[in-house]
């Protein structure tokens, strides 16, 4: 589908529409400007014809070069493997624009988000409460992503106000910021109605580092190591999707040998995580034995992971134009002995848990997300596919896996069991892929080239182990990074298991919330 293609089609359904500009810049970004008075209507007639979510919606401050605002709101067609960008320029002074968020749900946090950070308001938003700069230590009145920006300034302080279930009967359960072991900071709070779950608010951005800000102003080189501390879990994903964005930019052609080995690393990646996640579902029905095996074949991964490249979590391989670490024919031979081990491993692993026939009832039929939620959401990746949803990035755009013939691991049920089969189904596609790209290698292969430095926008984008990870960058001719707009997965998944609880008990919420492993960093920022 080309830019005339999806024109006509949304003038079909929006008579009366005019493009101000449309841009092709490369074979799979579409960009139209349009004015303001029609960009709701034009967001949702793609979001129906294009059938898909909001992906990414994030404003520009241009104040200092244009003297205005720019807001962008990506979609996806996956059936021309193709982003689809819809922009438009706010007035500097009182900027608003018509809330998305009634008739499209998945464009909400994004809005709340816009207006927390640039003060340009969503009107019509149901609800514009505060989404990182938690009130009660973030004056009113101060925007950071504003260029403009130095400081925080004196102001009012708030308080957060929690959306409260009201009856006889319901009661409040408060469960964190703070949580035992080392996850991540993330407030709970639970309405129940004896023991059911009737409603669970989530309110996150305590790890909140003001990250798109960080990179403004950097070097796109420099910048790259920023890029592998978004998420550590997710390392290689995020330092992946952000050279991508620039080597779009600079038109630069990737060797071979580079491509094929970034494929290996990015399902590494996957494999320790999802054994990580399988061990976590055991440890949280009390199934001790699995969930160390599952520890001990993680621990192997990751030992495997720094006899390749020197890093357990696969940090420091990525460059702008290719990547730093080859794998020659020794390193080649330990992966796949190492890989055959992996998978026996593996399969005795599922065979545990699926022989128990305790562990299969706690997971199957709990924490289930129904399909038209999920995709109301916009849920991605891992959790949208259990419940239905056929979006993997890996399967649409063009790459070496569909050289591969890469199969899409998909479900129907949305429940823990769902997503416990989608992260077995991909580890064993996974270790598929690895052998596969490896066999494509040979030694002595150029693995990098040094890019031309240009002035440009682009998105950069992989399907990481969570789901789509996802950069949109903005750098000048110096290769400054002029705007970076980051989406990890985690950030509408989190409303998918505020919705996935309910009618379930507290006791299973530490199992669903494993069967998700949504970031706390990846979505605060």
């Amino acid at each position: 589908m080309d830019s005339t293609e999806i024109i006509t089609r949304i003038k079909n359904k929006l008579p009366g529409f005019d493009a101000l500009s449309i841009a092709q810049n490369y074979p799979d970004e579409i960009c139209i400007k349009i004015s303001p008075q029609i960009f709701k209507d034009t967001c949702y007639v793609l979001h129906k014809i294009l059938l898909s979510p909001v992906m990414m919606l994030f404003a520009c401050d241009e104040r200092k070069t244009a003297s205005k605002f720019v807001i962008n709101s990506v979609f996806v067609s996956l059936k021309s493997g193709q982003w689809v960008t819809v922009s438009m320029d706010l007035p500097q002074e009182n900027p608003s624009f018509d809330s998305l968020a009634k008739t499209i749900h998945s464009a909400g946090l994004f809005e709340r988000e816009i207006y927390e950070m640039f003060g340009i308001e969503p009107k019509g938003h149901p609800d514009l409460r505060r989404l990182r700069l938690h009130d009660e230590v973030w004056p009113q009145g101060n925007y950071p992503l504003r260029k403009d920006f130095k400081q925080a300034c004196e102001g009012n302080l708030n308080e957060y106000k929690f959306n409260r279930v009201e009856g006889d009967g319901i009661f409040e359960v408060s469960v964190g910021p703070v949580h035992a072991g080392i996850i991540g900071p993330g407030h709970f709070r639970f309405s129940v109605a004896g023991e059911p779950i009737v409603n669970l608010e989530i309110r996150l951005g305590f790890t909140h580092r003001g990250v798109e800000k960080l990179f403004e102003d950097k070097n796109c080189f420099v910048a790259m190591r920023l890029s592998e501390c978004i998420s550590g879990d997710s390392s290689f994903a995020h330092s992946l999707s952000f050279v991508q964005a620039i080597e779009k930019i600079c038109g630069s052609v990737i060797p071979a040998q580079a491509v094929y080995i970034r494929a290996i690393f990015l399902e590494l990646e996957r494999l320790y995580n999802h054994v990580n996640d399988i061990g976590g579902m055991a440890v949280d029905v009390g199934f001790s034995f699995p969930a160390a095996y599952a520890s001990v074949l993680k621990e192997a991964i990751l030992q495997l992971n720094y006899n390749l490249t020197g890093s357990r979590y696969l940090k420091k391989i990525n460059v702008v134009g290719g990547i730093l670490i080859d794998i020659d024919d020794a390193k080649k031979q330990l992966l796949l002995k190492s890989l055959e081990n992996i998978k026996q491993d593996f399969n005795e692993l599922v065979k545990m848990l699926y022989s128990s026939v305790s562990f299969m009832d706690r997971v199957d039929s709990t924490g289930v997300l129904r399909k038209k939620t999920a995709e109301d959401l916009g849920v991605v990746g891992i959790a949208g596919r259990a419940s239905g949803i056929p979006l993997d990035l890996r399967k649409y755009f063009p790459s070496v896996y569909k050289e591969a013939k890469f199969k899409m691991a998909i479900q129907e049920s949305g429940d823990v069991l769902a997503r416990l089969r989608i992260r077995i189904f991909e580890f064993t596609e996974s270790c598929r892929l690895i052998d596969e790209f490896t066999q494509k290698l040979s030694e002595g292969q150029k693995i990098s080239v040094t890019p031309e430095l240009k002035e440009g926008v682009a998105l950069g984008y992989q399907e990481g182990w969570r789901g789509p990870v996802l950069y949109w960058l903005k750098i000048d001719s110096a290769g400054l990074i002029q705007r970076c707009k980051i989406v990890d997965p985690s950030f509408n998944n989190w409303q998918g298991l505020s919705y996935a609880v309910l009618g379930n008990i507290i006791p299973d919420f530490p199992l669903c919330n494993k069967s998700f492993d949504l970031s706390y960093s990846g979505n605060d920022l």
